[in-house]
């Protein structure tokens, strides 16, 4: 979810004291948790009835919150245009509960399985129960719909929540914190804040699942912890996406949505564009595309007020010195003029075929800086992204069907859009993920209610069964039927 994210583990040894602004201690996180798992113990079984209910709770206290946290998320950022963030941030988690309301009953249903043919007459059956308490950790980029997409998955599976959000965004934070106190019981919901400290010492608790959105470095380190109590991990991570304009691509179309996509949150954003590959001889006219939205988007620059600011001086002054590596190697790129306000922003910028060493090719960029590099033939680009990592999303832009093919057959990656940028993450019909060093773990819709949820097999003997062939001693007619069994199996 970015190179770097608020909830940096960082190398934390010791106990917690209280943080500066005094939020919590590790006695005191130690008893949420036991308070939560008491309360999950007593009431195991936790019917549709509550559930709808307590997403009733959620959709309601985030709609009455949402000018609140709409103003203090741009307040974090210094700037954050607020239908950015009332689209990604309010409107995606209120689809989510939505969808998830309508489908739930459905989703909670007992399933019938297929029996093995030796086994018959038994019945098989699988039960969708809670886990029980679940962590999660969310990122500063969408502070608040990366903290309340995977809550809604899991208070759906009928769990209890214990949230640590994003201390890069503090007054989202605590406003997050007050708003989920207004409609939940700390033994249903529960906020913690603070800083790093506060986050090794959450991903160490017992959970019964453990939800984290950050960068790949860090989730290493939340894995590592959580593997000390054989806690289950879900790692929504990132990675270098790559968007590939192929030889029959439409190259304004996929300018503007390379463009869009890029520009979202600044580029902030996990599954952003991180690099175009184009057809060598398409390679100015891709720039000139892609630079065309940007000033079509922006027509003031940096400053237009569509145009969202960097979280934090130390995130932009990575950016600044990752464009000014690329200068001092020669490399051409193009920025996006306009006056730079007081907000902190970074001007859209486009570089033309970096050296592969520079840091912009190195790292997940994590902003609105975007390498374009020529490729000679499909199979080059190919090779290209499939030495590298698999990314989180991968962007494919071309009107022939075969071209089409040639990448979602012989790539491996979190998600695929074709055509287009960043949209996939929004379906709730669609599970959300990553793969190897971009994440593991799905969730959104269903596949969140089954991420958070124990699907138990059930089997029901009959009471008129052939199992006893299976009863020792085996010899004579068991021996002969086990022969023939073993055909059957």
């Amino acid at each position: 979810m970015g190179t770097e994210t608020g909830n940096d583990m960082g190398t934390i040894a010791g106990s917690i004291t209280e943080n500066i602004a005094g939020d919590i201690t590790d006695a005191n996180l130690s008893d949420l948790f036991a308070q939560q798992q008491a309360a999950q113990r007593a009431t195991p079984v936790v019917p549709l009835e509550v559930r709808l209910d307590r997403l009733t709770r959620l959709q309601e206290a985030l709609v009455k919150a949402e000018p609140a946290l709409v103003a203090a998320i741009s307040e974090d950022f210094t700037y954050r245009p607020a239908l950015e963030s009332r689209l990604y941030d309010i409107d995606l988690v209120l689809g989510e509960i939505r969808h998830a309301k309508r489908h739930l009953k459905r989703w909670m249903r007992v399933r019938r399985a297929p029996v093995p043919l030796i086994y018959k007459p038994a019945r098989a059956e699988i039960r969708p129960q809670p886990l029980g308490v679940v962590g999660i950790i969310s990122p500063w980029n969408f502070p608040v719909q990366l903290a309340l997409s995977p809550m809604v998955a899991a208070l759906a599976a009928g769990n209890r929540v214990m949230l640590k959000p994003s201390e890069l965004t503090p007054r989202c934070s605590a406003l997050l914190k007050d708003m989920l106190s207004g409609a939940f019981s700390p033994d249903e919901v529960a906020t913690v804040t603070g800083g790093p400290e506060v986050a090794r010492a959450f991903s160490a608790l017992p959970f019964d699942h453990l939800f984290f959105t950050g960068s790949t470095a860090v989730g290493r380190k939340v894995a590592e912890a959580a593997a000390r109590n054989l806690t289950p991990v879900t790692l929504e991570l990132g990675g270098k996406s790559p968007a590939i304009i192929m030889p029959s691509a439409d190259l304004d179309r996929a300018g503007r949505r390379i463009a869009w996509g890029k520009a979202m949150n600044a580029g902030q954003v996990c599954v952003a564009p991180d690099y175009v590959l184009v057809p060598r001889k398409k390679m100015l006219l891709m720039a000139d595309a892609i630079m065309g939205a940007f000033m079509h988007y922006f027509p003031q620059g940096p400053d237009s007020p569509d145009y969202a600011a960097i979280i934090s001086e130390r995130h932009h002054a990575r950016l600044e010195a990752m464009v000014k590596e690329a200068e001092a190697r020669g490399v051409t790129l193009f920025r996006l003029d306009g006056a730079l306000g007081e907000a902190r922003k970074f001007a859209p910028t486009v570089v033309l075929d970096p050296p592969h060493d520079l840091a912009l090719m190195q790292e997940e960029i994590f902003g609105p800086i975007l390498p374009v590099l020529p490729y000679d033939d499909p199979q080059d680009a190919l090779d290209f992204v499939a030495k590298r990592d698999h990314p989180l999303a991968l962007y494919v832009f071309a009107e022939d069907r075969e071209e089409q093919e040639f990448w979602l057959e012989n790539t491996r990656s979190g998600g695929v859009t074709v055509n287009d940028t960043a949209i996939h993450v929004g379906f709730a019909t669609l599970p959300f993920g990553g793969v190897g060093p971009s994440g593991q773990g799905v969730y959104h819709g269903r596949y969140g209610f089954e991420t958070f949820s124990h699907l138990k097999p059930v089997v029901r003997q009959a009471k008129h069964n052939g199992m006893s062939i299976a009863e020792p001693p085996f010899k004579g007619w068991r021996k002969r039927a086990l022969k023939v069994m073993r055909k059957l199996m």
